[in-house]
């Protein structure tokens, strides 16, 4: 490629929210975007490209000519640890603008470069996480090239942060005192969000729980939702035929709203992407694949929280118990850090219960496992990522949200889209046997489970050739090229 092509091919910057979860989705859709012709910086923070390299391998990131990783400091603590920072923390540091420098300094480096090498070209736009506008828009603004806020999370749960406000303005929220958690409070319904229906306080994202208007994590989500309607374009992991309410409403309020999901089935429509790094921060064990092709066909219930949720050790053994007396095989990972303040064990009389028909892993390739013919449920946080992953799978699933946007994923999972179960927060061994059973063997898990092969084939229509996902990504792609 001569050094011409090079200036006028476009690059953007891709910026995720440092979390699991985010940093997957933004790197499949910077891959979809360097498939269709654009020059890739990928900007991880330090503690997260250093955990990248500890798992993926010293070399994961050496990238190519043209997608390149890059590193900014996040200006926490130093850390070591394998596991997820604490999201308070690093809420406070981006309202703090502590990323705004560093970023600038590495936006100028990238431009100073192209200008004096000609080996890249310069950054034609910036493609950030929704939830790190409050710096993105300025640093776009400040170099004058048109900023892509990605929101990593569905259009339901978008509106729902869109709402905050209006939350506090009519007096719902930040809640009176204590007694809001136990006396019914978070019952209310809300009916005034347009598109959608039914919804109460509680199904509303959780940072509104608080009885502290400072609270940081509640000002942060109202803060990075503020500025969305400065963006060139909004972008949303999500399809239109499963959220069309919603994302009627949306394009409403917002100039311009792309819905692009589900992205791994637009990656698996093309050739191999030539980066062949994994997405996960810690090791994955693929000994579970083995393990599963032991197994029965739609036999085994696969349960995994996330890689923020954690609970007690008491909802740990219920969970466990709940799982061992539905006397089915299971698959369940559990992170190292997540049951709170110890370590996750599990009694003796459990181990040696479900020994013959369960295993235990600390990580796994959770997509691999989910399309695995042997895997016939999903026991979940109701993480988006998971929700979508487990969709496109067509495998129902028995939800248990923990925080932030997982309670409206979990809504809609089993209140509109009919493809879950939810169980309640305070874990009994006895209802989670109970909905395991039902979600495996049961009259309303195979309504589940039809219902959710009919989504999954609405999912793969927006991703085809003329599907409403890929028309949406192919006009993204223009506008922002033609700026």
């Amino acid at each position: 490629m001569d050094s011409t092509e090079v200036a006028t091919k476009p690059h953007a910057v891709c910026i995720p929210v440092p979390a699991q979860s985010h940093i997957k989705a933004m790197l499949k859709f910077a891959k979809l975007l360097h498939h269709r012709g654009f020059h890739i910086t990928f900007v991880n923070t330090e503690f997260n490209h250093k955990r990248f390299l500890k798992s993926l391998g010293p070399n994961s990131l050496d990238g190519f000519p043209d997608f390149q990783f890059e590193a900014i400091p996040d200006s926490l603590p130093d850390s070591d640890e394998d596991a997820t920072q604490d999201v308070t923390l690093l809420c406070e540091s981006v309202r703090k603008q502590n990323f705004l420098a560093p970023f600038l300094a590495l936006l100028a480096k990238i431009n100073n470069d192209a200008i004096s090498t000609s080996s890249n070209p310069p950054v034609t736009c910036i493609v950030s996480d929704g939830f790190m506008s409050t710096f993105t828009i300025t640093a776009a603004e400040e170099i004058g090239v048109p900023i892509v806020l990605f929101y990593t999370i569905a259009a339901c749960s978008f509106m729902g942060c869109k709402q905050l406000r209006a939350v506090v303005e009519k007096g719902l929220a930040p809640l009176k005192d204590e007694s809001c958690f136990t006396n019914g409070y978070l019952d209310t319904v809300i009916d005034w969000i347009p598109g959608m229906r039914d919804i109460r306080l509680r199904d509303l994202p959780t940072f509104l729980q608080t009885t502290n208007p400072d609270d940081i994590v509640f000002n942060f989500v109202m803060e990075a939702i503020d500025r969305a309607h400065e963006a060139s374009a909004v972008v949303l992991h999500t399809f239109d035929a499963l959220e069309s309410d919603v994302l009627d409403a949306l394009s409403s309020m917002l100039p311009r709203v792309y819905t692009v999901g589900p992205l791994q089935l637009h990656l698996n429509h093309i050739p191999e992407h030539p980066l062949e790094m994994g997405y996960s921060l810690w090791k994955e064990e693929t000994e579970c694949l083995e393990w599963l092709n032991t197994k029965a066909p739609n036999s085994v219930v696969y349960v995994n929280f996330g890689s923020i949720t954690v609970m007690t050790p008491e909802q740990l053994v219920e969970f466990g118990w709940g799982l061992a007396n539905s006397k089915l095989p299971f698959f369940w990972v559990i992170r190292p850090d997540l049951v709170i303040g110890e370590s996750a064990i599990l009694p003796p009389e459990f181990v040696a219960e479900t020994k013959e028909r369960s295993l235990i892993a600390g990580w796994c390739p959770q997509e691999q496992v989910l399309n695995h013919p042997s895997v016939g449920g999903f026991l979940t946080h109701s993480g988006w990522n998971s929700t979508v992953e487990s969709l496109t799978a067509g495998v129902p699933m028995l939800c248990w949200p923990f925080f932030g946007d997982q309670q409206m994923d979990c809504r809609y999972t089993c209140n509109e889209w009919g493809i879950g179960m939810e169980i309640s927060n305070d874990v009994k061994r006895d209802e989670v046997e109970k909905l395991v059973k039902e979600l495996m063997e049961g009259e309303k898990g195979k309504k589940m489970k039809n219902k959710v092969m009919e989504w999954k084939k609405l999912a793969e229509e927006a991703t085809g050739p003329h599907g409403s996902s890929s028309t949406n990504l192919d006009n993204l792609v223009n506008q922002v090229q033609l700026r």
